[in-house]
């Protein structure tokens, strides 16, 4: 909706204070007397009650964003043709197989968080994007508050890891550069190569380079800036960047899934479908 990466002060309020006004309305009581909602394909998974998505746009620098890329210019993702056809056909086997909890995506298996909040990258999800950074003189491990996964960097070893050793996260290795911690991640496990989130759903590689940046411009902030290359699927390695906004702590436990019985209910159904004699019904592609 946006034509620029950044907006004017003016816009920038505009647009909050309609975002402000859509949440209130959201977050108004149901009315009793409404009855039931009316029939339809999809009744919806979330209400405003379990989501906090914020009214205020991320700044950097007092820059109001509309995109966290910043290269290419337009803010857009740089896919090949080819990068395109691997995201829509690893897309279309995680949203129709149904043979059994190991094809669906990750975050159904509470084995990372959904999108690329583990990363890295590491992006800002639906909910749960809390990160604890926990700073040692040989390593600095990142605790992701969704699914608490825990990436280990080494600072002390400049070697990656063999390229038949590919972790969940992929392998990471870090130095400083002035006030400024430099990651480079490499090795990611070919089972994280979707990253399946909304509209928001990317594709890296297993061969992608991921190069983070972290530096502390403020008491109360750290930039976050990072460069993917993925000859693979991009036409050209692409950059981005975000603000890490400190919270006060604790971060609470993800309890991941507890008493969800939505993917024993999905392959359920699968089974039903297969015993009457039909293929499970294929989920649209849309991203």
């Amino acid at each position: 909706m946006f034509k620029s990466l950044t907006l004017t002060e003016d816009e920038a309020r505009a647009f909050e204070a309609r975002r402000a006004a859509m949440r209130a309305a959201q977050d108004r009581p149901t009315d009793p007397n409404a009855g039931a909602p009316p029939v339809a394909d999809d009744p919806g998974g979330y209400n405003a009650a379990w989501t906090d998505p914020g009214t205020t746009l991320g700044r950097i620098r007092g820059e109001a964003r509309t995109s966290w890329i910043v290269e290419p210019a337009d803010g857009k993702l740089p896919y090949s043709a080819e990068g395109r056809k691997l995201l829509q056909a690893t897309l279309a086997k995680a949203r129709n197989t149904f043979d059994g909890p190991e094809d669906r995506p990750l975050g159904e298996r509470c084995i990372l968080g959904f999108g690329s909040t583990a990363g890295p990258p590491m992006l800002n999800v639906l909910y749960n994007n809390h990160y604890e950074i926990v700073q040692t003189r040989d390593t600095v491990a990142i605790v992701v508050e969704m699914n608490h996964d825990a990436r280990v960097i080494r600072l002390n070893d400049k070697t990656h890891l063999p390229a038949h050793i590919r972790p969940w996260m992929g392998d990471s290795i870090g130095w400083w550069e002035g006030d400024t911690l430099v990651v480079e991640t490499t090795n990611f496990n070919p089972g994280e190569v979707l990253r399946p989130y909304f509209a928001a759903t990317i594709y890296i590689s297993e061969d992608a380079k991921v190069t983070e940046r972290f530096t502390r411009i403020a008491d109360g902030q750290i930039l976050y800036q990072f460069t993917v290359d993925d000859p693979k699927v991009f036409t050209q390695p692409w950059k981005a960047e975000m603000p890490l906004n400190a919270a006060k702590g604790p971060v609470y436990e993800y309890a991941c899934h507890e008493g969800n019985y939505s993917l024993p209910g999905i392959l359920a159904g699968a089974r039903l479908a297969e015993k009457e004699g039909r293929a499970p019904e294929s989920v649209d592609l849309t991203e």
